[in-house]
């Protein structure tokens, strides 16, 4: 079987390529390749979660399921002021986040490979941004959520792409019960972007 991007190690063969985007009125460039998520450019749907984005400029936020960076150096970008971390579980992509880092000026932001959150448990957040790996299975989107819940500041909120063919309707209804509130935002073409806030 093919190695698909919820993979720590991909054996896919490299494939090297660069992109050139706006996104949020920055020109980016981001380096990818084979084996992670939406090689050949950004995915619809980060790009509905990007363009609804509301983020404190001074906030620190988590980008979970970073793939080779476009939400998280964004986030970056948009809060010069704050701190922006990015995980991943796959080595490939965290090596290209590194990297498009780089590429792109941005040095408010730092990337780690984590199974989950295994790599931040000791840190807190005003914000959590994911386009979950559906690809992993729900149980794994779901630990994202109820996981997730504990890493954010009193007051934070998480932010969430998923298609409705893909699950929106179990993923709000979980978001439901784990913050005691969800809101749709916006959604396009099928996508939709929600946002549940942390209780004070």
């Amino acid at each position: 079987m093919a190695d698909h991007y919820y993979t720590q190690s991909p054996g896919t063969k490299h494939d090297r390529q660069v992109l050139e985007t706006v996104l949020r009125g920055c020109k980016l460039r981001f380096m990818t390749d084979a084996g992670v998520f939406s090689k050949t450019g950004i995915d619809f749907g980060s790009r509905v979660l990007i363009d609804a984005l509301e983020l404190d400029e001074n906030g620190r936020t988590l980008d979970v399921g970073c793939g080779y960076g476009p939400i998280g150096i964004t986030a970056a970008k948009l809060a010069p002021a704050g701190h922006v971390t990015m995980i991943d579980i796959n080595e490939r992509a965290v090596a290209l986040a590194r990297e498009n880092v780089h590429l792109n000026g941005v040095t408010n932001a730092v990337v780690l490979q984590s199974d989950v959150y295994e790599s931040v448990r000791d840190q807190a957040f005003d914000t959590i941004i994911t386009n979950p790996p559906i690809r992993a299975g729900k149980v794994v989107v779901h630990r994202i959520f109820e996981e997730g819940a504990a890493l954010l500041k009193p007051g934070g909120s998480m932010w969430v792409v998923i298609q409705k063919k893909q699950g929106a309707p179990s993923a709000e209804a979980k978001l439901e019960a784990v913050f005691g509130n969800v809101e749709e935002v916006t959604k396009e073409k099928g996508y939709r972007i929600f946002r549940a806030r942390k209780e004070q």
